[in-house]
């Protein structure tokens, strides 16, 4: 079967259903994550590829508001069938990126649509926040959620050229549930030592330095929303757009 809800699971004899943009974006994908010469930084990721532990959707144009809604019902789709995926789950999101959103839009352009995105489905979400996590981006132990569901989110654009863990050849999410994070990192030592792994694999994988907002999650100077979207440089924004765009649609 395909499909379950618009989520695909990536099995050969899937593929010749997909359009030609999807499947060249799995296909992208799939020798990102293969690749031995150049290894992907994020160890879990690679390790829920191998595992065929990751679901995938395929998005319109992002620049759309449909996209919002198209990404409200994936992602709680997933939540609600996530654990039945495996220990290594994360929901991986292709949209479609013609040619003049490739080559014109900037990464600060694409931080826009990011952080629209978040904050769209936020406002369509039917399942109240959970009561532990604050609010308030600024506190370290506020992270998205949706669905009830504690979410890392990861941002790769076109644009992003110097941090290559950060470019895709489309605009691209990968979505992955806080419970893969910690049942990942239950052990201190190990997780200590995947973390000094992925930073030498970032290092190698990158022409820039490791952006200095990479953190560890639960830490106090730990800020999720910083490291959702990473620039191509070593900057970042001074405040959380997702609390802005909030506030303002609460006022409106």
């Amino acid at each position: 079967m395909l499909k379950i809800k618009d989520l695909f699971m990536n099995e050969p004899s899937n593929k010749i259903q997909l359009q030609q943009w999807e499947r060249h974006a799995l296909e992208k994908f799939e020798a990102k994550m293969k690749d031995k010469e150049h290894p992907f930084p994020c160890i879990p990721a690679t390790q829920g590829f191998s595992l065929n532990h990751l679901r995938y959707g395929f998005l319109g144009d992002p620049r759309n508001d449909s996209s919002i809604m198209e990404l409200a019902q994936l992602l709680s789709a997933y939540t609600n069938h996530s654990q039945e995926y495996g220990d290594y789950t994360s929901l991986i999101v292709f949209f479609e990126t013609p040619s003049d959103l490739q080559k014109n839009y900037t990464v600060e352009q694409f931080e826009q649509i990011f952080w629209r995105h978040l904050s769209g489905i936020a406002e369509l979400d039917q399942v109240k926040w959970p009561n532990h996590i604050p609010t308030d981006p600024h506190k370290p132990l506020w992270e998205f959620c949706y669905h009830g569901e504690q979410y890392f989110m990861y941002c790769a654009t076109p644009s992003h050229k110097n941090r290559k863990s950060r470019h895709f050849d489309v605009y691209m999410l990968a979505i992955t549930p806080r419970w893969v994070l910690t049942e990942f990192g239950k052990s201190e030592e190990y997780a200590k030592k995947i973390r000094k792994h992925v930073r030498k694999r970032l290092e190698l994988y990158d022409s820039i330095n490791i952006h200095p907002d990479l953190n560890t999650y639960g830490k106090d100077d730990n800020y999720e929303w910083k490291q959702y979207f990473l620039h191509d440089d070593e900057t970042a924004l001074s405040k959380c757009p997702f609390h802005q765009m909030m506030n303002t649609q609460k006022k409106n």
